[in-house]
């Protein structure tokens, strides 16, 4: 039996009713499911049978909740967890504020000096991770790109990205402003949750819930990647609609932790997040001590290969929305704050389609990111590590090169995007740009403008054919558009 200083964690995976297999990236089991309500012990027995608050629990262990959404939640979106823990978190010697991280920013309103606007788009080359020199972990290595609202409104995001390069030591996060999905670029996550350990890969997402203590360690060293932060609300799976009982991300795929503890009882800092400022709090215990749990207010991953991609097999483009993995409501019916989309390798096959994405102006705000591959089109520069970001209503589209490639090329079946995994977090609500991403960085370059100037008014090249439309239609020739009405100083010009 290890002494109360091994930090080596006790777990019993094998006691549940069906866990997934350890595979070589990825030691750990996990229990599978989207929503569901698990129960999971390390040590048989544990969970009290028939109750939650026991008078006295086995081995003496503390009850703690924690609660994911209001008491008087409607059942389906109550959220809640039973933790039976060696000792409970108010066992602790108080919390001291940390100095203010500049680079870490949580509100976007106007109001803000250090935020800003931009009506054009922008895109960013990789980010760098630090050099050998410093030390620099996941916490310490976040940093603001871009968001909306507030955590003290409940309602609004947060984007950053992480840049590390070290593990966390006794040191541990709780972040009571937010949800944070965590999208690895570059390097494994090996992420010790309240619940138990997560392996999180580059193609794999990872959501660590608001209120919920964990530490990441860099398996595989330096370590880069994408968060996005929900102050208001909390990720679900869209809804199918016509597409039926199945299809996109399925909730089979999704996985929680199973229970694991440590018997640590020496000193441990946790980095307390409230309200965008940084806290921490001493205490003389591990905060991974959870012998037993049960709850749907869990943390998860989802390998994003398995992704069910749908899309028209005849003509023409379906809206984006078919690429959503995870939405989050905002305050207003049926409007999200959030989607997370991807896009990766898949069939395309439309008949007489212009198959890249069409021109437009949506009134949602768009921030994309790679993970990995190549995606043409998009801006100068966007590669893997890299992000692009265009406000509501900026108009925005491929490339001429990409344009004329796709509307005079041959319309075979074909795959695209093969070996590529890019995402997309979009938001009903407008972004503001932080200090970091607009000057410190370094990294910003805006979209080329020039990549469209060979976008020409092709319908110049066609006025004779026009003309002779108009005239066998019987209807006035296009000078006749052209004719100054004097007596109202109006021209109608087509």
């Amino acid at each position: 039996m290890p002494g109360l200083k091994d930090s080596a964690p006790y777990g019993a995976a094998a006691m549940e009713s069906f866990a997934t297999s350890p595979r070589s990236d990825d030691p750990y089991r996990y229990q599978v499911g989207f929503g569901n309500k698990f129960a999971s012990e390390a040590i048989p027995g544990v969970l009290p049978n028939g109750q939650n608050m026991p008078q006295k629990n086995k081995y003496d262990l503390y009850t703690e909740g924690m609660t994911g959404a209001s008491f008087v939640a409607p059942r389906a979106e109550n959220l809640n967890v039973w933790l039976y823990r060696i000792r409970p978190s108010v066992a602790h010697q108080g919390f001291t504020k940390l100095p203010d991280n500049p680079d870490l920013e949580s509100t976007f309103l106007p109001l803000n000096a250090k935020v800003h606007t931009s009506p054009t788009q922008l895109a960013w080359h990789p980010f760098d991770i630090p050099s050998d020199n410093e030390t620099v972990d996941f916490v310490d290595g976040i940093k603001t790109l871009a968001g909306n609202g507030d955590p003290s409104l409940r309602e609004g995001l947060a984007v950053h990205v992480y840049l590390a390069n070290a593990s966390m030591g006794k040191k541990a996060f709780c972040n009571t402003d937010g949800d944070m999905l965590i999208l690895p670029q570059q390097g494994r996550l090996d992420i010790q949750t309240e619940f138990g350990r997560l392996m999180v890969r580059p193609g794999e997402l990872a959501v660590i819930q608001r209120g919920m203590k964990f530490k990441v360690k860099l398996p595989d060293g330096p370590s880069r990647g994408y968060i996005q932060e929900l102050f208001g609300s909390h990720y679900t799976l869209p809804e199918l609609g016509p597409l039926g009982g199945h299809g996109l991300a399925n909730p089979r795929d999704f996985e929680t932790p199973l229970a694991s503890f440590e018997l640590d009882q020496e000193h441990w800092d946790i980095v307390y997040k409230v309200c965008g400022e940084l806290h921490s709090c001493s205490q003389e215990h591990t905060p991974f001590d959870v012998v037993a749990w049960h709850g749907n207010y869990v943390p998860y991953k989802y390998d994003m290969g398995k992704f069910v991609f749908v899309g028209s097999i005849s003509k023409d483009h379906i809206d984006p929305s078919i690429f959503c993995v995870l939405t989050a409501k905002s305050k207003a019916p049926g409007v999200p704050l959030a989607d997370f989309l991807i896009f990766s390798g898949r069939w395309d096959v439309g008949i007489d389609t212009f198959r890249p994405p069409y021109y437009h102006r949506n009134s949602s705000t768009e921030f994309m990111g790679m993970i990995s591959g190549e995606y043409g089109g998009r801006s100068d520069g966007f590669k893997p590590g890299g992000a692009s970001y265009e406000t509501g209503f900026c108009p925005h589209g491929v490339s001429f090169e990409e344009f004329q490639k796709a509307t005079e090329g041959e319309l075979a079946p074909r795959r695209i995007h093969e070996n590529t995994l890019v995402f997309m977090f979009e938001s009903s609500m407008m972004f503001t740009i932080t200090d970091y991403a607009m000057k410190r960085s370094g990294k910003l370059h805006k979209h080329e403008p020039k990549m469209w100037d060979n976008l020409k008014a092709q319908f110049m090249d066609h006025l004779d054919e026009v003309e002779a439309d108009l005239k066998r239609a019987g209807l006035p020739g296009l000078g006749f558009r052209e004719m100054d009405i004097t007596q109202t100083d109006i021209r109608y010009l087509f």
